[in-house]
């Protein structure tokens, strides 16, 4: 599909189009022409990605057009299957431009990145279990002193041959132009022996799409190394963004346990260590440290600021601009005093009862001073001085601000622990202190996701202004998903996952209940949701005992969540394989889990999806509090309204996961009488809340059941869709001049007439013999149809 949007060429790779994407792909160009931030709502399944990435291209081709410089996109998400998703996405839709418009894209390259143990081709290194291991010995083997080395002696050391074959080429061409997924990277680099991460990294600079996860940008510490050369016209985009503040203040939050403090003493001890080895060897290289660093952190760094692209691993958490161009202090400068600081400020984190005094200036610079430390020793296996890095940015962080931090000390390290073991923890409470630098760099920040409502919370909550906020409604041709509202079992007792009655018996078993008689009726999987794996463990308990769990695997397989990924994966995959052979599953998981977040349950994996209970935070943790008490006072954002924010938001992911599309079909059922209040309803996104009938938001079981199977059966029926949910060219060039699409839908054969009646007077008219009967009739007709009323659409 092809056609103009407002004066620039746009390009959609489907013959079809829903009349949400086209109202998201107007309100996004809009906002880029604004060159302004915008947060938009897009129901889930109804092609958000496609539409974004259609506009986005289609938007720098113009650009290029008219003669200005292009503008790089920058899109952001948060897992690997779903950068995968966006780069299959993005390849069908530039081969669509060439296949179908014949469109030259000879020049355009597409991107994704990801880390170094996804990326890995060395037969020896990616056999490493864990990243943080993968990164070290990549680094040991790619760094230019691993060079050094080699060169002064080849069997000395080990090099990366990828990553020696990567300065042999071209660096404009280390990759060919064109869309490539991860897979692709990885494959082209076996074929070509070359490293597929570096390769990606530095081919940055050339791409138009460069697709990653959030902490690129969000995390300082990486955010420096990957993403700090991206020009300021760039546009960025946070995709399933419902979460980003989350992820801004775990960017700068950190948690330091016993046995990591041990672990950074013993690591002081072999730095100081290695430093008076290092006097006796090569002093030299110390006393040139020290005089680099009287000049100031970046002043003297051998002619600029540029940090090779292998030493990435000691990069300082956010640090003023100014701050990094003052001297260190004094105190620190030499490599002997800075460890002795360091020493002495573990022993004091802990022994926080002792009473110390710590200047706050040479801790502000402890991150920075221990990366240039670790340079100046040419260390290897980095990863054994993590606990040391952490203590560092610890010190940073807390010399550096002085509001929206919070220190606090918890004996357990979590919430359900009975065994002592204490946490200290620097907590961030102000997310926009993570994302404020992408606001101020980039001009065009697009937050987008399917639960984002209420969507004036993330202005507050990131302070930035919106150029536009903006949600979706769903337009339907049927109505494929039924949201429920279930106050109450068939004996009439109140379910509730309130702290006060989740444990009552007969609501646990009416919730049992709920599901053995849903697992009857739906076909296929049914999906359910809890506010906790605590609760999740003693509600299963209970329905063991109850002999629930029996009734229910008397209608389908049962596989559960749990934290451990591995085994998470391996229940998912069984449980698809039990709906795809007619047997049915039914799959218990947690809000807030990995199933909620990324996994579609689309068609036969998901007719039904159950909330129990609203999935608040647990509300004594004292992190929590603190960042509730941070809200209120410095955003007026009552305690109870974030609360309520935050758990309509994950529930609304929840069941959002039944709908992938216009054509599959599902139940949202909500289990708990709370959700029966305005106030809470009103807090779910507006494309679930328009379709939520107010005589379906107080059901008992058996009455929420009933409507079930009636839906159901209707949802068995054939269907078309009509051009009130599914535009075709006709329909957006109506919506264009004005005119209502489903109007002209339904008056189609006398637009076709007047169409073809035109048609014939410019043909008497190139002959000069227009026919007045002719033209006379065809006005009628126009005049008839807009005359005539309108007919519902079916």
């Amino acid at each position: 599909m092809r056609f103009l949007l407002d004066d620039m060429d746009f390009i959609f790779p489907y013959d079809k189009m829903y009349p949400e994407q086209y109202a998201y792909v107007s309100d996004l160009k809009r906002s880029l022409d604004a060159h302004g931030h915008c947060v938009l709502e897009m129901p889930s399944g109804t092609g958000k990605t496609v539409s974004l990435l259609s506009l986005i291209v289609a938007y720098q081709y113009h650009e290029r057009k008219m003669g200005r410089p292009e503008r790089k996109l920058i899109y952001c998400s948060r897992t690997v299957p779903e950068i995968e998703k966006a780069l299959a996405e993005l390849k069908r839709l530039m081969a669509y431009r060439r296949d179908v418009y014949n469109i030259d894209d000879g020049d355009f390259l597409g991107i994704g990145l990801s880390s170094r143990k996804n990326l890995c081709i060395h037969p020896s290194v990616r056999q490493e279990k864990k990243g943080k291991a993968v990164d070290a010995r990549c680094r040991d083997m790619t760094n230019s002193v691993a060079k050094a080395k080699w060169e002064a002696d080849p069997e000395s050391i080990e090099l990366c041959s990828f990553h020696e074959n990567l300065n042999e080429l071209d660096q404009d061409h280390l990759v060919p132009y064109g869309v490539h997924t991860i897979d692709d990277v990885k494959r082209y680099g076996e074929e070509h022996g070359i490293c597929p991460y570096f390769a990606i990294r530095r081919m940055f600079m050339h791409a138009s799409v460069i697709i990653y996860s959030f902490h690129y940008l969000l995390d300082p510490k990486v955010a420096e190394q990957v993403s700090k050369h991206m020009s300021k016209d760039s546009i960025v985009v946070f995709d399933e963004a419902h979460n980003i503040d989350n992820v801004c203040i775990e960017s700068l939050s950190i948690d330091l346990t016993r046995p990591m403090l041990d672990n950074a003493a013993r690591s002081v001890e072999k730095l100081t260590q290695t430093i008076e080895e290092m006097k006796a060897k090569d002093a030299s290289t110390l006393e040139d440290e020290y005089r680099r660093l009287v000049e100031g952190l970046h002043g003297g760094q051998e002619g600029n600021d540029d940090r090779p692209e292998d030493e990435d691993f000691m990069a300082n958490p956010v640090l003023p601009s100014e701050l990094l161009q003052e001297a260190i202090p004094g105190n620190i400068r030499r490599a002997e005093h800075f460890t002795a600081f360091l020493a002495r400020f573990v022993e004091y984190l802990k022994h926080l009862k002792d009473i110390t005094f710590i200047e706050r200036k040479p801790l502000k610079f402890c991150a920075e001073r221990l990366s240039s430390l670790v340079r100046t020793l040419q260390l290897t296996r980095i990863d054994e001085y993590a606990a040391l890095q952490k203590v560092a940015a610890f010190a940073t962080l807390v010399a550096t601000y002085h509001e929206g931090f919070r220190l606090l000390l918890e004996p357990f390290e979590t919430d359900n622990a009975t065994v002592p073991n204490p946490v200290f923890h620097l907590v961030c409470l102000d997310a926009s202190l993570a994302i404020a630098p992408v606001f101020e760099r980039f001009s065009s920040v697009v937050i987008t996701s399917g639960t984002l409502s209420p969507l004036d919370m993330y202005p507050k909550m990131l302070r930035f202004d919106a150029t536009v906020l903006e949600s979706y409604v769903m337009t339907l041709t049927r109505d494929c998903f039924l949201p429920l509202v279930v106050t109450r079992g068939s004996d009439q007792v109140e379910i509730s996952s309130r702290f006060e009655v989740r444990n009552d018996p007969a609501v646990v078993r009416n919730f049992g209940t709920l599901l053995v008689e849903y697992c009857k009726a739906v076909p296929d999987g049914v999906v359910a949701f809890f506010p906790s794996y605590l609760y999740m463990e003693s509600i299963v308990s209970a329905w063991n005992e109850m002999g629930i769990l029996n009734e229910v695997l008397k209608h389908k397989l049962i596989f559960i969540e749990t934290p451990d990924a591995i085994e998470t994966s391996v229940a998912l995959e069984n449980y698809r394989r039990a709906c795809d052979n007619g047997r049915g599953a039914c799959l218990l998981s947690v809000a807030r889990g990995k199933v909620s977040e990324g996994i579609d349950f689309d068609h036969n994996y998901g007719r039904a999806v159950i909330m129990f209970g609203i999935p608040y935070q647990y509300t004594e943790s004292r992190i929590l509090k603190a960042r509730l008490e941070y809200l209120r006072d410095t955003y007026r954002i009552r305690e109870n309204d974030f609360l309520t924010f935050d758990a309509m938001r994950h529930a609304a992911q929840c069941v959002g996961r039944v709908l992938r599309g216009k054509t599959d079909y599902g139940l949202m059922v909500f289990a708990d009488k709370r959700f029966a209040k305005q106030d809470k309803r009103n807090k779910l996104p507006k494309w679930i809340g328009q379709y939520i009938k107010e005589s379906d938001t107080n059901l008992a079981t058996d009455v929420a059941i009933a409507h079930s199977k009636r839906f159901l059966r209707m949802m068995a029926q054939p269907f078309e869709q009509s051009s009130k949910s599914l535009w075709g060219i006709d329909e957006i060039l109506d919506k264009q001049r004005g005119l209502d699409p489903d109007r002209s839908h339904d008056h189609g054969d006398e637009v076709e007439e007047r169409r073809g009646q035109l048609a014939e007077i410019e043909m008497d008219d190139a002959f000069n013999e227009i026919s007045d009967e002719a033209l006379m009739q065809a006005m009628n007709v126009d005049v008839e149809m807009q005359a005539a009323p309108p007919v519902a659409a079916h």
